[in-house]
């Protein structure tokens, strides 16, 4: 189970220090953005700006935690490298919390049925990882093997953490409802086959303890879940054991054209306001036969002999019972709000907010992290420029950028404010390669 607790730091650091999104941070809203649109919001397949929009590939990444900050401008400076000590900081307190999200689109395509409805298949691979709500000082001393001359007392109460990888395949349909001279609404939705790989978890409702170091013991008091899918092995996540759940996204998005030529298409009228509205990620993965074992906490032990295996060292020192049964790992369900703004032919301001509808002290499903975010950008039919502002969950603000330069999109929610403080919590990029068709 360490590494759990682990997995998530190690990860930080890698994507930190090479600068490796809520997925693809100031992109999504690009009216050229195609078939990564739709997967923000469904309604976007109709409408759009291409005969057809054919993904090759595309990958995006969000990791962070509120427990230590990275000062990655040093460390890219440093001839020496990343030093763990020396270029972070921590925020140790009682309910810290990691998070990881990771989204990869594999081929995908959209392309217009009748010129008022559209249809796109996305296939795609994700895996979450969330953490919540885990009492700093002792996931440090985790990580250090108790190597520590001071005494600590942690509180830990509704502790979660799930790690959860599936793949899906979708089809997108989308219609226009409406098209008046000024008003037009949008609606689509998004069902999804879903291929789980797999999912390792952990709760306990409370878990206290001391730590002595004169005697290096370890009191706790509580109880501790913890639990795995069939053959599941974190360290080495495949898609070779997969389990099916069905899953679906619906949107509708509103334009208000100002100026509107009743003799062009909606494609061909530039709206002044745009709003749009999605729920995405509503459903589930079953497993059947998961071994979900429950540790009797209260004991005093000693943490003279622990060795980096936290699982092993549960087994030897508190009681326990296990199970096998069937359980329901939930997607990351979440709320998109947007509004798009035309300030001028080429310059939009747009506002995303992304709030999570999932239980996070839940063992069983995972959660996205909600941000607010404000991004200028600049778009034409071949080139458009992003400066995304985010304000994230657990305090963080990133500022980032990003281009789509013809099929290429490169781009960042936080890569200048990574370089220019001295304690980021959070990184981000996206990166994608597509064959876009434009209308005529």
């Amino acid at each position: 189970m360490k590494r759990l607790l682990i997995i998530l730091s190690i990860t930080l650091l890698c994507y930190s220090n090479t600068l490796t999104s809520q997925s693809y941070v100031g992109h999504a809203l690009d009216n050229y953005a195609g078939i990564h649109a739709v997967s923000f919001n469904p309604s976007n397949v109709v409408g759009s700006k291409f005969k057809t929009d054919i993904n090759l590939i595309s990958g995006s990444a969000l990791v962070g935690s509120d427990y230590f900050g990275i000062d990655i401008s040093t460390a890219l400076k440093s001839d020496d490298g990343f030093d763990f000590d020396e270029d972070i900081k921590k925020f140790p307190k009682n309910d810290n919390n990691f998070f990881l999200n990771t989204d990869v689109l594999g081929p995908s395509f959209m392309f217009n049925l009748t010129p008022k409805s559209s249809i796109g298949i996305i296939t795609r691979a994700r895996a979450f990882f969330n953490l919540n709500n885990i009492n700093g000082e002792l996931y440090e001393n985790l990580a250090d093997d108790f190597d520590t001359d001071n005494d600590f007392d942690f509180d830990s109460s509704n502790l979660s953490g799930t790690l959860h990888a599936w793949a899906e395949f979708g089809v997108a349909y989308g219609r226009i409802l409406i098209d008046k001279p000024n008003h037009i609404l949008k609606g689509g939705v998004t069902l999804k086959y879903l291929q789980g790989a797999g999912s390792l978890f952990i709760s306990s409702p409370g878990l206290q303890g001391q730590y002595t170091a004169s005697s290096e013991t370890l009191d706790t008091q509580g109880t501790l879940n913890y639990g795995t899918t069939q053959d599941f092995d974190n360290d080495n996540i495949n898609f070779d054991n997969l389990s099916a759940g069905y899953g679906a996204d619906i949107g509708f998005t509103y334009e208000w054209h100002s100026e509107r030529e009743d003799s062009l298409r909606v494609f061909q009228n530039q709206y002044k306001l745009k709003v749009g509205v999605s729920l995405n990620d509503l459903g589930s993965i079953s497993y059947k036969d998961s071994e979900v074992t429950t540790y009797d906490m209260n004991n005093s032990v000693s943490t003279s002999d622990y060795d980096d295996d936290t699982e092993e060292f549960l087994e030897d020192n508190y009681g326990s019972t296990q199970t096998t049964e069937k359980v329901k790992v939930k997607l990351p369900t979440a709320l998109n709000l947007s509004v798009d703004y035309r300030l001028a032919k080429k310059w939009f301001v747009s506002a995303h907010a992304s709030l999570s509808m999932t239980d996070k002290e839940s063992e069983l499903s995972n959660s996205v992290l909600n941000t607010v975010t404000l991004a200028p950008r600049l778009e034409t039919k071949w080139f458009s420029f992003y400066a995304p502002v985010s304000f994230r969950e657990y305090g963080d603000v990133a500022f980032g950028g990003g281009f789509r330069l013809g099929p290429l999109t490169v781009g960042s929610g936080s890569v200048f404010s990574n370089l220019l403080t001295d304690s980021s919590k959070t990184t981000d990029v996206y990166l994608g390669l597509k064959i876009p068709i434009y209308r005529k």
